[in-house]
């Protein structure tokens, strides 16, 4: 897989969202998620992402199982600031998150510590200045934001410098070309892509949220493109997006995260998720294709925020999320 840069680090161009191994999109097997995390080290990643949050530790936990004796051979992301309790980025709470994110990874050190999210009632600067603290103790290498605005970038980055920030970004969530792959580029800051896959609809197995468990993502706060009308509106895509993979020699999750990896600046590197061997590896492969100028004009224009129906959140969540600010 070719590499790509995270502030001090050299990563695979693909990484690894881990989160779907123990919540969001229905039941995941422990046993194959261990071997899967050890076969996605053989297959070339070396940039893995979870959070406290991902069912409650479970997902932290497990990664720490399952990977404590390769630690050297990969670059561990999580993320702070965000709990079942809701958001909360006081300084103290960042500095007992972090105590135990280390125990459940069964690390020393986190590589990136993202701030999962902003909490309204603490100004960014203290939240980063908390995990820059962090650094100085040698608990963590390098600071990382998800989900934040550009002015709350410019803000933070003043604080401490940021390697990293991650939001959702694929050809139907677009939201970052608004100001924040700029203000990225104009500091430095690598961007990753979460959901890179539109939860699963670019590779053309995802249903309706008629089709799918209560408390799938897609059935809460990602519903309203999986709501059964909209949702079969924009399937409609679908048809000429797999003949543009077919052209490309490519499946169609291959196709979404090729795009990706072709925007001009060269420097995301997008993080999909699965709990499924068979696409870690699919997902792997995105990293070789090369595509031409003209297939990503071609696919921009086929689908964007104009040719999708539906939000990528509910309307609360819309309204909460820094990103959406841009």
């Amino acid at each position: 897989m070719h590499q790509r840069k995270i502030g001090s680090f050299t990563v695979s161009g693909v990484g690894l969202g881990c989160m779907n191994m123990s919540y969001g999109y229905g039941p995941a097997d422990d046993e194959v998620s261990i071997r899967l995390l050890n076969l996605a080290i053989d297959a070339g990643y070396s940039f893995f992402d979870t959070a406290m949050v991902y069912g409650s530790g479970h997902n932290e936990s497990l990664i720490g199982k399952a990977l404590a004796s390769r630690r050297d051979e990969f670059v561990l992301a999580t993320k702070c600031g965000l709990s079942k309790e809701g958001i909360n980025g006081r300084p103290d709470v960042i500095a007992e998150s972090c105590d135990a994110s280390l125990n459940r990874l069964k690390t020393d050190i986190i590589d990136l510590y993202y701030l999962h999210r902003v909490d309204p009632q603490v100004p960014v600067e203290e939240s980063v200045g908390a995990i820059a603290r962090l650094v100085e103790r040698g608990k963590v290498r390098e600071i990382g934001l998800s989900e934040i605005c550009a002015e709350n970038l410019k803000r933070a980055d003043r604080e401490h410098s940021i390697a990293a920030l991650q939001s959702e970004y694929s050809l139907w969530s677009r939201t970052p070309e608004r100001a924040i792959l700029k203000t990225c580029s104009d500091l430095g800051v690598t961007f990753v892509p979460f959901s890179p896959l539109g939860r699963a609809f670019f590779t053309g197995k995802a249903k309706d949220v008629s089709q799918l468990p209560d408390n799938d993502l897609r059935c809460t706060i990602a519903r309203p493109r999986f709501e059964p009308e909209a949702f079969a509106q924009n399937s409609k895509l679908l048809e000429p997006f797999g003949a543009i993979a077919k052209v490309n020699d490519c499946t169609r999750a291959q196709l979404a995260l090729a795009w990706i990896l072709a925007r001009e600046d060269k420097t995301m590197v997008p993080i999909p998720g699965t709990k499924h061997i068979e696409f870690m590896r699919e997902n792997a492969g995105a990293s070789e294709i090369k595509l031409d100028q003209s297939t990503v004009d071609e696919l921009d224009q086929l689908i964007n925020e104009d040719t999708i129906v539906g939000n990528r959140y509910i309307a609360s969540r819309m309204e909460d999320t820094d990103s959406e600010r841009d």
